[in-house]
Protein backbone atom coordinates (compact mmCIF):
# COMPACT_ATOMS: atom_id res chain seq x y z
CA UNK A 1 0.00 0.00 0.00
CA UNK A 2 2.98 2.57 1.08
CA UNK A 3 5.02 1.47 -1.89
CA UNK A 4 1.57 2.31 -4.44
CA UNK A 5 1.05 5.21 -2.42
CA UNK A 6 4.53 6.69 -2.62
CA UNK A 7 4.91 5.49 -6.31
CA UNK A 8 1.92 7.55 -7.08
CA UNK A 9 3.54 10.81 -5.72
CA UNK A 10 6.78 10.62 -7.62
CA UNK A 11 4.26 10.14 -10.22
CA UNK A 12 2.45 13.77 -9.61
CA UNK A 13 5.55 15.27 -8.77
CA UNK A 14 7.00 14.36 -12.17
CA UNK A 15 4.02 14.69 -14.25
CA UNK A 16 3.28 18.68 -12.32
CA UNK A 17 6.76 19.75 -13.33
CA UNK A 18 6.84 18.65 -16.85
CA UNK A 19 3.59 19.16 -18.23
CA UNK A 20 2.53 22.98 -19.43
CA UNK A 21 0.70 25.41 -17.16
CA UNK A 22 -2.79 24.59 -19.01
CA UNK A 23 -2.62 20.97 -18.10
CA UNK A 24 -0.77 21.31 -14.58
CA UNK A 25 -3.36 24.14 -13.26
CA UNK A 26 -6.61 22.06 -13.53
CA UNK A 27 -4.58 19.48 -12.40
CA UNK A 28 -3.50 21.34 -9.30
CA UNK A 29 -7.01 22.54 -8.83
CA UNK A 30 -8.48 18.91 -8.67
CA UNK A 31 -6.05 17.15 -6.50
CA UNK A 32 -5.94 20.20 -4.31
CA UNK A 33 -9.96 19.48 -4.00
CA UNK A 34 -9.78 15.99 -3.71
CA UNK A 35 -7.03 15.90 -0.44
CA UNK A 36 -8.98 19.15 1.12
CA UNK A 37 -12.11 17.22 0.68
CA UNK A 38 -12.32 13.52 0.52
CA UNK A 39 -9.03 11.88 0.56
CA UNK A 40 -6.31 12.69 2.77
CA UNK A 41 -2.47 13.12 1.38
CA UNK A 42 -0.26 14.54 3.82
CA UNK A 43 1.72 17.66 2.39
CA UNK A 44 0.83 16.70 -1.36
CA UNK A 45 -0.10 20.18 -2.05
CA UNK A 46 3.29 21.57 -0.43
CA UNK A 47 5.07 19.07 -2.29
CA UNK A 48 3.48 19.75 -5.84
CA UNK A 49 3.88 23.47 -5.43
CA UNK A 50 7.45 23.50 -4.17
CA UNK A 51 7.97 21.25 -7.07
CA UNK A 52 6.72 23.42 -9.67
CA UNK A 53 8.11 26.63 -8.66
CA UNK A 54 11.49 24.82 -8.00
CA UNK A 55 11.65 23.67 -11.64
CA UNK A 56 9.70 26.75 -13.18
CA UNK A 57 10.77 29.93 -10.92
CA UNK A 58 8.41 32.26 -13.00
CA UNK A 59 5.27 30.28 -11.97
CA UNK A 60 5.83 31.41 -8.39
CA UNK A 61 3.91 34.09 -8.71
CA UNK A 62 0.69 32.88 -9.81
CA UNK A 63 0.95 28.76 -9.34
CA UNK A 64 0.37 28.53 -5.96
CA UNK A 65 -2.77 30.18 -6.53
CA UNK A 66 -4.03 27.57 -8.34
CA UNK A 67 -3.51 24.70 -5.40
CA UNK A 68 -5.24 27.39 -2.95
CA UNK A 69 -8.15 26.99 -5.14
CA UNK A 70 -8.36 23.20 -5.11
CA UNK A 71 -7.89 23.79 -1.40
CA UNK A 72 -10.92 26.09 -0.86
CA UNK A 73 -12.81 24.21 -2.79
CA UNK A 74 -12.24 20.89 -0.72
CA UNK A 75 -12.48 22.67 2.40
CA UNK A 76 -16.44 24.22 1.15
CA UNK A 77 -17.43 20.53 0.27
CA UNK A 78 -16.32 19.45 3.86
CA UNK A 79 -17.86 22.32 5.21
CA UNK A 80 -21.01 22.18 3.61
CA UNK A 81 -21.24 18.09 4.06
CA UNK A 82 -20.88 19.25 8.26
CA UNK A 83 -23.19 22.05 8.26
CA UNK A 84 -26.25 19.34 6.53
CA UNK A 85 -26.07 16.88 9.33
CA UNK A 86 -22.47 15.69 9.26
CA UNK A 87 -21.98 15.62 12.80
CA UNK A 88 -22.25 12.08 13.55
CA UNK A 89 -19.45 11.61 10.56
CA UNK A 90 -17.11 14.14 12.58
CA UNK A 91 -17.98 12.18 15.67
CA UNK A 92 -16.81 8.93 14.60
CA UNK A 93 -13.58 10.10 12.60
CA UNK A 94 -12.29 12.90 15.58
CA UNK A 95 -11.99 12.21 19.64
CA UNK A 96 -14.63 13.94 21.03
CA UNK A 97 -11.77 15.52 23.59
CA UNK A 98 -10.18 17.18 20.35
CA UNK A 99 -13.61 18.55 18.75
CA UNK A 100 -14.36 19.98 22.61
CA UNK A 101 -11.10 21.70 22.04
CA UNK A 102 -11.43 23.23 18.60
CA UNK A 103 -15.14 24.33 19.39
CA UNK A 104 -13.42 26.23 22.18
CA UNK A 105 -10.71 27.83 19.47
CA UNK A 106 -13.77 29.11 17.63
CA UNK A 107 -15.43 30.58 20.39
CA UNK A 108 -12.08 32.60 21.52
CA UNK A 109 -10.74 33.16 18.58
CA UNK A 110 -13.14 33.40 16.14
CA UNK A 111 -11.60 33.59 12.44
CA UNK A 112 -8.02 32.94 13.70
CA UNK A 113 -9.37 29.37 14.70
CA UNK A 114 -9.17 28.51 10.77
CA UNK A 115 -6.59 31.02 9.36
CA UNK A 116 -3.52 29.54 11.19
CA UNK A 117 -4.08 25.95 10.89
CA UNK A 118 -4.93 26.89 7.33
CA UNK A 119 -1.42 28.38 7.26
CA UNK A 120 0.82 25.83 8.87
CA UNK A 121 1.95 22.97 6.82
CA UNK A 122 1.65 19.10 8.38
CA UNK A 123 1.84 18.06 10.81
CA UNK A 124 -0.43 20.89 11.98
CA UNK A 125 -4.05 19.08 11.76
CA UNK A 126 -6.37 21.28 9.32
CA UNK A 127 -9.48 18.81 8.38
CA UNK A 128 -10.96 18.73 11.75
CA UNK A 129 -11.03 22.97 12.09
CA UNK A 130 -12.91 22.99 8.56
CA UNK A 131 -15.21 20.00 9.99
CA UNK A 132 -15.78 22.29 12.94
CA UNK A 133 -16.81 25.12 11.09
CA UNK A 134 -19.34 23.73 9.37
CA UNK A 135 -20.63 21.93 12.28
CA UNK A 136 -21.02 25.05 13.95
CA UNK A 137 -22.54 26.80 11.08
CA UNK A 138 -19.50 29.38 10.87
CA UNK A 139 -20.70 32.10 8.47
CA UNK A 140 -19.96 30.78 4.42
CA UNK A 141 -18.57 33.56 2.92
CA UNK A 142 -16.34 34.15 6.15
CA UNK A 143 -14.87 30.61 5.88
CA UNK A 144 -14.25 31.01 2.00
CA UNK A 145 -12.41 33.62 2.63
CA UNK A 146 -10.19 33.34 5.09
CA UNK A 147 -9.31 30.08 3.98
CA UNK A 148 -8.60 31.06 0.71
CA UNK A 149 -6.19 34.24 2.28
CA UNK A 150 -4.58 31.90 4.53
CA UNK A 151 -3.70 28.90 1.85
CA UNK A 152 -2.36 31.42 -0.91
CA UNK A 153 -0.11 33.11 1.70
CA UNK A 154 1.21 29.90 2.17
CA UNK A 155 1.55 27.75 -1.02
CA UNK A 156 3.10 31.19 -1.87
CA UNK A 157 5.69 31.84 1.00
CA UNK A 158 6.50 27.94 0.11
CA UNK A 159 7.17 28.54 -3.34
CA UNK A 160 9.12 31.44 -3.00
CA UNK A 161 11.35 29.75 -0.42
CA UNK A 162 11.58 26.47 -2.94
CA UNK A 163 12.97 29.03 -5.49
CA UNK A 164 15.78 30.16 -3.49
CA UNK A 165 16.17 26.64 -1.08
CA UNK A 166 15.12 24.32 -3.34
CA UNK A 167 12.33 21.43 -2.44
CA UNK A 168 14.56 21.16 0.94
CA UNK A 169 12.02 23.81 1.84
CA UNK A 170 8.75 21.71 3.25
CA UNK A 171 11.62 19.81 5.56
CA UNK A 172 12.56 23.38 6.98
CA UNK A 173 9.43 24.73 7.33
CA UNK A 174 8.06 20.93 9.45
CA UNK A 175 11.22 21.88 11.52
CA UNK A 176 10.63 25.76 12.22
CA UNK A 177 7.03 25.08 12.79
CA UNK A 178 6.64 27.05 15.92
CA UNK A 179 8.54 30.28 14.88
CA UNK A 180 6.88 30.14 12.04
CA UNK A 181 3.43 30.05 13.94
CA UNK A 182 4.55 32.44 15.93
CA UNK A 183 5.33 34.85 13.16
CA UNK A 184 1.84 34.45 11.76
CA UNK A 185 0.21 34.76 14.82
CA UNK A 186 1.79 37.90 15.51
CA UNK A 187 1.08 39.41 11.77
CA UNK A 188 -2.89 38.39 11.91
CA UNK A 189 -3.10 39.67 15.66
CA UNK A 190 -1.44 43.04 14.26
CA UNK A 191 -3.92 42.82 11.67
CA UNK A 192 -7.36 42.30 13.65
CA UNK A 193 -5.87 45.17 15.99
CA UNK A 194 -5.38 47.82 13.04
CA UNK A 195 -9.08 46.98 11.76
CA UNK A 196 -10.61 47.02 15.19
CA UNK A 197 -8.59 50.44 15.68
CA UNK A 198 -9.93 51.51 12.46
CA UNK A 199 -13.09 50.83 12.42
CA UNK A 200 -13.54 52.24 16.19
CA UNK A 201 -12.21 55.64 14.91
CA UNK A 202 -14.96 55.86 11.97
CA UNK A 203 -18.13 54.45 13.83
CA UNK A 204 -18.15 57.60 15.73
CA UNK A 205 -17.02 59.95 12.82
CA UNK A 206 -19.70 57.91 10.99
CA UNK A 207 -22.47 58.89 13.43
CA UNK A 208 -21.81 62.54 13.90
CA UNK A 209 -22.22 62.81 10.08
CA UNK A 210 -25.47 60.93 10.19
CA UNK A 211 -26.29 63.10 12.98
CA UNK A 212 -25.43 66.24 10.91
CA UNK A 213 -27.43 65.44 7.84
CA UNK A 214 -30.87 64.56 9.79
CA UNK A 215 -30.49 67.77 11.32
CA UNK A 216 -29.75 69.20 7.93
CA UNK A 217 -32.42 67.13 6.32
CA UNK A 218 -34.92 68.15 9.48
CA UNK A 219 -34.17 72.15 9.05
CA UNK A 220 -34.78 72.10 5.21
CA UNK A 221 -38.44 70.45 5.71
CA UNK A 222 -39.47 73.19 8.23
CA UNK A 223 -38.30 75.95 5.33
CA UNK A 224 -39.97 73.85 2.95
CA UNK A 225 -43.29 73.11 4.39
CA UNK A 226 -44.26 76.56 6.22
CA UNK A 227 -47.81 77.09 5.78
CA UNK A 228 -48.31 81.35 6.46
CA UNK A 229 -51.70 82.22 7.72
CA UNK A 230 -54.04 83.73 4.96
CA UNK A 231 -53.39 87.46 5.05
CA UNK A 232 -57.34 89.20 6.64
CA UNK A 233 -59.36 90.75 4.45
CA UNK A 234 -60.54 94.21 5.48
Amino acid sequence: MFDWLAELVRWLHDFIREVPIYVAAPAMILIGTLDSSLLSLPEINDYLVVARCYSDPKSVFYFPLFAAAGSVLGCLLLYTIMRRGGQAVMRRRFRAENIARVERAYARYGFLAIAIPAILPPPMPFKIFVATAGALEYPRWRFILTVLIARSLRYVVEGALAVFYGERVLVFMRINGLAILSVVAAILILCVAAYVLVKHIKTPRSMMEQVAEEKEKGREKDEDGIDFPPTASR
